[in-house]
């Protein structure tokens, strides 16, 4: 974490306030922020220290810690189990109302649908919904007519 714009904001924001009270003044506050920059750097690597200290007691198992590194703060957690996003829910076909789409996919892609769905002798309409109905749900049937044997037999 660059803490770098936070120092900048503080600098600006003391210029800002010595602005209205003229050029010596605003020289003033420039050497002033300058000089403070470290105290304010130190103030806020103690601030983030806390703040990983406090969550880290809040949590059961993770730490989080503050890194060094240079001038910035890294924060790391560690001993944490990465997230496993959740899965979607399992498609049901409820037979319901049907639905309108409109989808836009590049002319390319639109012949070789049209082609794929017509040498296996069915309607764009029904292979794109076979298409999205077996990518939502991989175990499901495919239907009628969907299934091939391939292979030969000797006897």
């Amino acid at each position: 974490m660059d803490l770098t714009p936070y120092l900048e904001g503080l600098r600006a924001d003391l210029a800002a306030v010595a602005a209205p009270a003229g050029p010596d003044t605003v020289r003033a506050a420039d050497l002033l922020g300058g000089a403070l920059e470290s105290s304010a750097r130190l103030a806020l690597l103690e601030a983030l220290s806390d703040a990983a200290a406090e969550i880290t007691t809040r949590l059961s198992g993770p730490v989080v810690e503050v890194r060094l590194r240079g001038r910035e703060a890294d924060l790391v957690v560690t001993g944490a189990e990465p997230e496993t996003p959740p899965s979607p829910p399992a498609f049901t076909d409820t037979g319901g109302d049907l639905a309108r789409l409109t989808l836009r996919m590049p002319e390319s892609l639109k012949t070789h649908v049209e082609q794929t769905a017509a040498a296996e002798g069915i309607s764009v309409n029904a292979w794109l919904v076979r298409a999205v109905t077996s990518a939502i749900d991989p175990g499901r049937s495919k239907g009628p007519g969907s299934r091939r044997v391939t292979g030969f037999f000797q006897a």
